[in-house]
């Protein structure tokens, strides 16, 4: 009985975690770490921003 609890507490914080991330993702936030994405590798993959192409 009391592994049903505890598995039952676990699987709410983990759907509160996930839906609190869906939710900023929607509203334009970053996607998870908490800071700008200027300097990320994965800003793209976020935010869906089309590829700069470099000019030569």
């Amino acid at each position: 009985m009391g592994t049903l609890v505890v598995l039952l507490i676990v699987a709410a914080l983990v759907g509160l975690a996930v839906f609190s991330l869906v939710k900023k993702r929607k509203s334009g936030g970053s996607c998870g770490c908490g800071c700008g994405c200027g300097g990320c590798a994965m800003a793209d993959a976020c935010h869906g921003g089309k590829k700069k192409e470099k000019r030569n």
